[in-house]
């Protein structure tokens, strides 16, 4: 049988260890970053794994993110514009308008130029 004492003690611990876990994870849990850091692109000729750390470091937002305005620090995201099959004849689809925006980037600046360094799942 198990006594009054012995019930306060296990009642004791089980508090203890509730407060340390909560405490434990409040600490070390990690923030959200303020951007992506990897999009994944889905195309017909494969996947794109898009590191967004990798090209922000040469990159200023504009040069990718072309609707972002003067001192605007939150561009749209393509999707906004750039829809999967896109109707509209002035605007591309958003396949279209990735391969167009990163191709010539690749060409023009750095990067990987043949198809399987990027398109790689």
């Amino acid at each position: 049988m198990i006594s009054n004492k012995e019930l306060q003690i296990a009642y004791g611990l089980a508090i203890i260890l509730l407060v340390v876990g909560v405490l434990s994870y409040a600490a070390f849990s990690a923030k959200a970053p303020d951007q992506p850091v990897r999009l994944m692109f889905k195309c017909v000729a494969g996947k794109i794994l898009f590191d967004h750390k990798t090209h922000t470091v040469d990159s200023s937002c504009s040069d990718c993110h072309h609707n972002l305005e003067e001192g605007e620090t939150d561009p749209q995201t393509c999707g906004e514009c750039h829809e999967p099959e896109s109707q509209d004849e002035d605007v591309l689809n958003r396949a279209d308008a990735f391969h167009t925006q990163c191709i010539g980037c690749h060409k023009e600046e750095a990067g990987p130029e043949k198809c399987e360094l990027c398109h790689v799942m």
